[in-house]
């Protein structure tokens, strides 16, 4: 990503470096929901072509099962990320009330923080006071409770793209078990490999962006997330063979 510096008036450059970390919970949200999207939708259409069931039985149960999915995704999202909304603003009045209640002992805790992390005390009581000066709720949010606004819970947000989400990554499999009714009616095997192969991409392919965004090596990453995608395929499969 570019990093890019200007000057002020004084001429001192100014740090504009664009982030992701501000980002980093949408994010989330939907390598999640699209993941969860290709190995429920995927699992359940292979499932049921295994079963060898008519083309409208599987219009059918996709479209359900994609349309549930992602409201149930969109629904847990919500609720999870609402509580941990909930208790940062809990957070937040406890701190707001304890600064008015006590400044000097708060004074006192945010300049032991400092000193924790390496500052002399003198410099650390006097990066304390000029901090507290500024905006003292911000810099105990931060220091004390890690609570950044970058990092702040969005419920709302959380909801809507873990929707978006797993519709885009259950679409993929669910359009493979459409077309390839249609087109590999009198095989079985053929519908299944085609589906599994769109599955199996679609997995390497957000196995590896998650693991990019996230710094974690991409190989791990896709044996976790390829690995227990597959496991899923191939276990319904052999149900709804089972029925044929």
């Amino acid at each position: 990503m570019a990093i890019m510096r200007r000057k002020n008036t004084k001429g001192h450059v100014l740090h504009n470096e664009a982030h992701m970390v501000g980002r980093k919970g949408a994010i989330r949200a939907g390598v999640l929901g699209a993941n969860d999207g290709v190995v429920s939708i995927g699992a359940l259409v292979m499932g049921i072509v295994a079963a060898n069931v008519a083309v409208q039985t599987i219009w059918l149960t996709g479209l359900s099962a994609l349309v549930a999915g992602a409201g149930s995704m969109a629904i847990g999202e919500y609720v999870s990320v609402a509580s941990q909304k909930d208790s940062e603003l809990a957070d937040i009045a406890r701190e707001s009330a304890e600064l008015i209640e006590d400044p000097e002992d708060e004074l006192a805790e945010l300049a032991g923080i400092y000193r924790n992390r390496g500052l002399s005390a003198d410099l650390a009581m006097q990066v304390a006071k000029e901090l507290t000066e500024h905006d003292p709720l911000k810099a105990h949010l931060r220091d004390e409770l890690g609570i950044t606004e970058h990092d702040r819970a969005r419920p709302a947000q959380a909801a809507y793209i873990s929707f978006f989400a797993f519709c885009a990554g259950g679409i993929l499999p669910f359009a493979m078990s459409v077309l390839a009714s249609h087109l590999l009616a009198n095989s079985v095997i053929a519908r299944l490999s085609a589906i599994g192969v769109v599955s199996v991409i679609s997995l390497i392919l957000l196995g590896a962006f998650g693991a990019k965004l996230g710094g974690a090596p991409v190989k791990k990453a896709l044996i976790r997330v390829v690995g227990g995608g597959i496991a899923a395929l191939v276990v319904t499969s052999l149900l709804g063979s089972a029925f044929a």
